[in-house]
């Protein structure tokens, strides 16, 4: 099977490893991640003013790509995720955006045919639950993670607006915690598990976002996990600088590592 793939930037700098094992994984359960043409930065958030059109072209430029490969688009970054989700909802919803979209794209040097929606955009952690399915994942795991108590932090990007995301329950999310169930591994269900890090605020205000982090990794720990699992590069900076003791890893890399291919995928960074 063949899906259209938006790494991002971030992937291919501070998070290269959430894109390495999510390649790797996702070819030894028979998925094919097609990178779109000539992908640019997704902008790091979606933009709500109406009037902003420039910084969601990246995004409409990946659904284009998409739909003329007849493929869902998939990413596994948060944020990329968010704004291309945010992005496609918008041109699906909004005519006037939609028009001032098109208006853009028609002065492109080899303008494609107008994008009013239609794509489906897919998480990667989609990817596994809905269309790869948990019971395929299990059968495949070679190395489970007997014995480990992992907590998921989910952040806020993964999942709000939750209209417009519609990946999980925005306040009882479970798909991390299948997938952790699934290798083999005990998930920890702890309070701040979807409450917003602070990342945004590391500029503004370092010491709130620190804190935030903090508080964060005393919750996982203190219903005792072992460690964090996260899809949010953002996320994972902030929580290893303040989030405690416990380590914070891509779930990506736990899926690797559980499907045999993590040191396979690690040579071939080499």
């Amino acid at each position: 099977m063949k899906v259209s793939y938006f790494p991002g930037c971030t992937l291919r700098t501070k998070a290269v490893e959430l894109d390495r094992y999510a390649r790797a994984s996702a070819k030894a359960l028979g998925v094919e991640l097609c990178e779109v043409d000539d992908w640019q930065c997704c902008g790091g958030v979606f933009v709500s003013a109406k009037d902003e059109i420039a910084s969601k072209l990246s995004s409409v430029r990946a659904l284009v790509c998409a739909r003329d490969r007849g493929t869902p688009l998939v990413s596994v970054c948060s944020a990329c995720h968010n704004v291309i989700k945010q992005t496609e909802h918008a041109v699906s919803t909004d005519v006037t955006f939609a028009e001032r979209v098109n208006n853009y794209m028609a002065q492109d040097r080899e303008p494609k045919a107008p994008y009013y929606g239609g794509v489906k955009v897919i998480h990667y952690l989609e990817l596994l639950r809905d269309i790869i399915g948990f019971d395929k994942i299990k059968a495949a795991v070679k190395n489970p993670l007997t014995g480990k108590r992992i907590a998921a932090y989910y952040g806020c990007m993964l999942l709000r607006p939750g209209k417009v995301m519609e990946l999980d329950d925005v306040e009882n999310p479970k798909v991390m915690e299948q997938l952790i169930t699934a290798l083999g591994g005990e998930p920890v269900v702890y309070p701040m598990r979807n409450e917003c890090c602070g990342g945004y605020t590391l500029l503004e205000d370092r010491q709130a976002a620190l804190s935030r982090a903090a508080e964060i990794g005393e919750s996982a720990a203190g219903h005792g996990a072992d460690m964090i699992v996260t899809a949010c590069p953002l996320c994972k900076y902030n929580l290893e600088k303040s989030g405690g003791e416990l380590p914070t890893v891509y779930f990506t890399e736990l899926l690797a590592e559980t499907l045999g291919v993590k040191e396979e995928a690690d040579a071939d960074k080499r």
